[in-house]
């Protein structure tokens, strides 16, 4: 069973800068956005304990995964582990099942882009979209890696500046200085049938959403095993998924569910994050969502066809794909 552990066998290429992003970017995908208005309709404002239920296993989880990824960077990852230690049947279906996880993910994300852009050109059908992005950042990715972590550094920066202007906004609004809109306080967290409306297996059925908002955040362990120093950034962006997470999900929700009720008519069809500026009288609420919403799924598209293509390439290399 020929196993091999070279982290700069695939030439490398990427920078701190770009693993620090990667980091970020995989813990703040398209479902952060659009599923989490399911969540807060299922749970009502105690899905702040969905999402830190479920932020504690991430952490959890990614401090084993670090403490391997250190000792062994690899591009496998956690496959390559796990068929180190329990056995190659055991690295196989974990290879194969998380390939082929991001092999359905490519085009739902690409049909969800597509739909954005067909809604604002509406003359160009939705296939032509899906085929045209998924090409691109094919094409992308085959060039270099680097050309794969210079994309996603901005598109992660993008994304973290939107959520925290909204952070910024929403705080501001809850403190009752904001000018545009009749909001403060937090009472919205009780006056809807008490902070856990539905009761705790409403929380424990939320959950199940709010686990998939943080799928990505391992493909740091991933990407960083084709930086110069692997050691260094796995540390470092594991070291801070616990703020990570706290900044850009659990206050963000919170501005959500402190604002708007959780019952409001038709929450999961505008969704959460688009309730709130429209109820803070944003201008172009819509369109400003469909911008945040189209660079989250092309970077989780991105990080798809990377990701996928990695693990395939562990697979190979320890002979469980065609090489």
């Amino acid at each position: 069973m020929g196993q091999s552990s070279q982290p700069h066998e695939l030439g490398g290429g990427l920078k701190s800068r770009h693993v620090t992003m990667l980091s970020i970017a995989g813990v703040i995908g398209a479902s952060l956005f659009v599923g989490s208005s399911v969540a807060i309709a299922e749970a009502g404002p105690a899905v702040l304990l969905a999402y830190l239920f479920a932020g504690l296993l991430v952490v959890m989880i990614m401090r084993m995964l670090a403490e391997m990824a250190v000792a062994t960077p690899d591009t496998g990852s956690f496959s390559t582990y796990a068929d180190k230690a329990i056995g190659r049947w055991a690295g196989y279906t974990i290879g194969w099942l998380y390939w082929w996880f991001w092999v359905l993910v490519i085009p739902l994300e690409a049909n969800i882009a597509a739909m954005i852009l067909h809604s604002w050109v509406p003359g160009i059908p939705i296939w032509l979209f899906s085929l045209v992005i998924t090409l691109a950042l094919t094409g992308s990715n085959l060039l270099s890696v680097k050309n794969y972590g210079e994309f996603e550094f901005w598109l992660a920066l993008c994304k973290v500046i939107a959520i925290l202007a909204f952070i910024f906004l929403g705080a501001v609004a809850i403190s009752g200085f904001y000018p545009y809109a009749e909001v403060s306080g937090i009472s919205r967290l009780w006056d809807s049938g008490g902070f856990m409306p539905n009761g705790f297996g409403a929380v424990l059925s939320a959950m199940l959403i709010t686990m998939f908002s943080f799928m990505g955040a391992e493909i740091v362990t991933i990407a960083a095993a084709e930086s110069d120093t692997p050691e260094k950034h796995i540390v470092r962006a594991t070291n801070s998924v616990i703020w990570r997470i706290s900044i850009f999900y659990l206050c963000s929700i919170f501005v959500v569910v402190a604002l708007i009720p959780w019952n409001m008519p038709g929450l999961k069809a505008v969704g959460s994050y688009r309730s709130v500026l429209e109820l803070l009288n944003i201008p172009h609420a819509k369109l400003i969502m469909d911008c945040v919403i189209l660079l989250s799924v092309t970077s989780c598209l991105n990080s798809a066809l990377y990701t996928a293509s990695r693990m395939l390439y562990s697979l190979s290399r320890r002979g469980d794909a065609p090489r």
